[in-house]
């Protein structure tokens, strides 16, 4: 009780003072069918909960959906590129509201239900609420279910499973942010993923999140959605953002594949089949593979925390102990291990008359040293670059 009048209290003087509570924003291309409603809908949230609210309608159609938003009292904004992501960028610049409503304008989701997402940020409970469809109710003919049941919960687990999130409803697009949690936000993407981004850029910053169950309602028009390109879009955005999951994790497993192989030729070690030299050879490839992925990982670090996409301590570690000087001593060191043994070789070569010496697993380990070592040496080159200042 005392929470609601609180928050009465401040209903009044927001309105007493003309100050704007609630943004809700709007991204359309060519919704002519259905935005009035969704203006509608809206302008009774505000008047039934004395809510002193702006509607922001960003549009990049050809139809009239313009036109009827501004007859309607909306302010209509018209961002410079098309893009889902970019038009709600482009729409924050003008919102004057202390939290901000997102949601789409072809009635899938219905804005008289703004009062339960408003409700979190109000009570302490949330930075950014979103609307959970899974958990609330999908209508028929709402979802398709190739998105139901395998596109968003595949790539709401892999969000969850990369970045700790534990939302059930990614991709849901009826969302409140207050405005303070926004502006520490670093969005960038232009296109769908921005459902994605909005949600790892709020875990990274600590924002509190939560997630309220919502009813989604079939659309009325053509979808702009694109099940595979948005997927891939998505899910590229993820893996980009994830450099130990994409580039680490794949590198260590095969640095352990390589390096058993390895040692099973080395020691022909019998584990159900007669390791030879070629066990060696595949160890040696892959060990060297591994190391290419790792390196694409630092580097991959190294330029996200540079644009400010993450903060790795990974990168943090390497700044304060690595250098060019010490990158190039490492890869001298191995690839100088790995010319003496070639130099064994090759005296061998010369003192058996210049015939053909067998294939011996014992002289992979100087040709993976010489490779490691110039891989190093000049992958020392490129990490200096991503680590100088400039």
């Amino acid at each position: 009780m005392t929470n609601l009048r609180r928050s009465h209290t401040s209903h009044n003087n927001c309105v007493q003072n003309n100050v704007v509570e609630v943004t809700v924003i709007i991204p359309t291309l060519n919704e002519e069918k259905t935005i009035a409603t969704c203006i509608q809908k809206i302008k009774k949230v505000f008047k039934e909960y004395n809510i002193k609210g702006e509607i922001i309608v960003s549009d990049s159609s050809t139809d009239k959906t313009p036109q009827i938003a501004k007859k309607l009292g909306a302010k209509v904004v018209h961002p410079d590129r098309r893009g889902y992501g970019y038009a709600y960028i482009y729409a924050f610049k003008h919102a004057k509201g202390k939290y901000i409503i997102m949601g789409d304008g072809d009635n899938t989701y219905d804005f008289l239900e703004i009062p339960k997402l408003l409700k979190p940020l109000k009570n302490g409970e949330a930075d950014l609420v979103i609307g959970s469809r899974l958990k609330g109710k999908v209508m028929p003919g709402a979802m398709p279910w190739l998105h139901r049941y395998i596109g968003n919960p595949l790539l709401t687990g892999i969000l969850n499973l990369f970045f700790k999130i534990r939302v059930s409803d990614a991709h849901c697009g009826f969302r409140a942010i207050k405005k303070d949690a926004l502006q520490k936000l670093n969005l960038k993407t232009s296109g769908m993923e921005f459902a994605s981004e909005m949600l790892i850029e709020a875990k990274r910053k600590n924002l509190k999140i939560s997630e309220v169950p919502i009813v989604y309602y079939p659309r009325q028009g053509q979808s702009k959605l694109r099940s595979f390109k948005d997927g891939w879009r998505h899910l590229k955005y993820m893996l980009i953002q994830a450099p130990n999951w994409l580039y680490i994790l794949p590198a260590n497993i095969l640095f352990i594949l390589g390096a058993l192989l390895f040692i099973l030729g080395m020691f022909k070690i019998n584990i159900g089949y007669i390791p030879g030299t070629y066990s060696m050879v595949i160890g040696s490839l892959v060990i060297i593979l591994s190391l290419q992925i790792a390196y694409l990982g630092i580097f991959s670090k190294l330029y996200g925390e540079k644009r400010g996409y993450f903060e790795s301590r990974m990168s943090s570690w390497i700044k304060k102990h690595l250098d060019l000087e010490k990158g190039i001593l490492l890869g001298l060191i191995l690839l100088m291990s790995g010319l003496v043994g070639a130099l064994y070789l090759v005296n061998l070569y010369i003192s058996i008359g210049y015939q053909s010496l067998p294939l011996r697993g014992e002289y992979m380990i100087a040709f993976t040293l010489i490779i490691i070592g110039i891989q190093i040496i000049f992958y020392s080159f490129t990490l200096s670059m991503l680590m100088s200042e400039s």
